[in-house]
């Protein structure tokens, strides 16, 4: 072997060979993974770690990835569904908390994280944080504004109420309600606090705010979100954003009565009205029944007096209107004195009228004497006897009628186009029309000749025209003279001519 060989195997070898009293072998990376995963894992099975959140993640499984670090130092982190859908609060970045669980490795990319079991906020002031953080990105949006808020209904017919249905609320509220005004209550039973508490909470009042009416239960007018006092951890379900959002999206007019006075919730901003305590939000739902009854009854004293005071008050203004007027006497005098006027002179009217008819009456009377309406009567019956028809007119009328009559039809029949053709004579035609001259003939050049048993067609020969003789005259018939209209005796004329 060359000396650089040698030189080269002193330093290190190119090939891995066994040495005598070797015993560690090689591992792969697989195996050195896993040996540290086991020792990470039966070393540090249980630890609680404290820091803060950064980098939160949800994944679409439901896995929560997250990193827990201080000044110093981080850490991944990651929590399965299964814990995830336990925790208490909604993690966010920069929340300080409590994780408890165990070490474990990431053969994947040779990092140690740690799995989370539990996880839990680092004291109260780490709750307040987290508080204070989902308080303002929520007044950001406008959901604690003070023109959403809408005034509550006088007298409610039906209120829904959201709170446990074992717990004092509930009887508080109903006790108090029977007390001041009865009023029908609509209980959706939910948890107040613990794990599903905020959706259960959610859940209602978004089934309240989609309830039409047309069910078998009425829409609430208004939608009272209780629970007792305790402390800021039993409360926290109304300061989820789910809650949050849904009271401030409910269509209903909302009461919040979480805890004491002291006590304050996200819910309480986003609703419409605040209750220190759920019985204070019983009052605040209704009036006083019996405070209604002695208002309406003050009420109704009050306009009867009114009334009355202004039924007395027009009755004096009328009294004094009266002693201002006339007497009917008064008023009535001229209206008198004209009547009597009148009817003097209807008489004296009525009685120059009557001489007035009576002397035209004798006038007429003395023109209708009994020779004027006999000579009347003659003249209008000669009238009539001009007009009467005789039968001796009438026979006249018809022989004139029937000569007339003749003497067309003998005209009609010297016209006829086919009688020349009894006396030997020929129609000349050109298909359907009539060839009336030599010129017309050499023109078709073949014509179909008419006789009066049938016709033949015949050929025009255009070389020698014969000469065409003179055609004899022929007179036309005299029209004998039309007879002057018969006169009727008397001088009346015939209406028929």
């Amino acid at each position: 072997m060359s000396p650089e060989f040698d030189a080269y195997d002193s330093s290190g070898r190119l090939l891995a060979e066994e040495r005598a009293g070797d015993n560690a072998p090689p591992l792969s990376v697989s195996e050195l993974s896993g040996l540290l995963k086991r020792t990470v894992e039966d070393r540090f099975g249980h630890v609680r770690l404290r820091g803060e959140i950064s980098g939160f993640k949800r994944a679409a499984s439901g896995h929560l990835y997250l990193a827990l670090k201080d000044d110093n130092a981080v850490l991944d982190g990651v929590m399965w569904k299964g814990g995830a859908q336990r925790l208490a609060f909604q993690p966010q970045d920069g929340v300080e908390v409590i994780a408890t669980g165990k070490l474990t490795t990431y053969p994947g990319r040779s990092k140690y994280q740690i799995v989370i079991d539990r996880m839990e906020l680092a004291g109260e002031g780490a709750l307040m944080a987290l508080l204070e953080k989902l308080k303002a990105k929520l007044a950001a949006e406008g959901l604690f504004n003070r023109d959403r808020k809408r005034r509550l209904p006088f007298l409610p017919r039906t209120i829904g109420v959201v709170t446990s249905p074992t717990g004092a609320v509930i009887r508080d509220i109903l006790h108090r309600l029977a007390d001041r005004c009865p009023t029908q209550v609509l209980l959706w039973p939910v948890l107040v606090q613990g794990q599903g508490a905020a959706e259960q909470i959610a859940r209602a009042v978004r089934g309240f705010s989609a309830m039409d009416g047309s069910g078998p239960l009425p829409r609430p007018d208004l939608v009272i979100v209780a629970r007792g006092g305790g402390s800021i951890e039993d409360l926290w379900s109304f300061n989820e954003e789910i809650v949050v959002r849904a009271v401030a999206e409910c269509s209903i007019p909302t009461i919040s009565a979480v805890g004491h006075e002291t006590d304050t919730t996200l819910c309480d901003y986003a609703a419409d009205m605040r209750a220190p305590t759920p019985t204070a939000a019983a009052e605040m739902a209704v009036p006083v029944r019996a405070e209604l009854l002695a208002m309406l009854g003050e009420m109704g004293l009050r306009s009867g007096r009114a009334v009355r005071r202004g039924a007395m008050q027009a009755r004096e203004r009328l009294e004094m209107q009266a002693r201002l007027m006339p007497t009917p006497d008064t008023l009535l005098a001229p209206q008198r004195q004209r009547l009597d006027l009148l009817s003097d002179g209807l008489n004296s009217g009525l009685r120059h009228r009557l001489a007035d008819a009576r002397a035209h009456l004798g006038q007429v009377s003395g023109a209708l004497r009994p020779a004027l309406l006999r000579q009347y009567v003659s003249r209008a019956a000669e009238r009539v006897d001009r007009l009467r028809l005789r039968p001796d007119y009438l026979t006249r009328v018809y022989r004139d009628r029937a000569t007339a009559f003749d003497r067309l039809s003998r005209l009609f029949t010297s016209v006829n186009p086919d009688l020349p053709l009894q006396r030997g004579f020929a129609r000349v035609m050109a298909g359907d029309r009539l060839v009336r001259s030599v010129t017309d003939a050499q023109a078709v050049g073949q014509v179909s000749l008419h006789f009066a048993d049938g016709a033949v067609a015949a050929a025009i020969d255009t070389a020698a025209p014969l000469e065409a003789a003179p055609a004899p005259a022929i007179s036309a018939p005299s029209r004998p003279a039309r007879k002057p209209r018969d006169t009727v005796e008397g001088g009346q004329q015939d209406l028929f001519s």
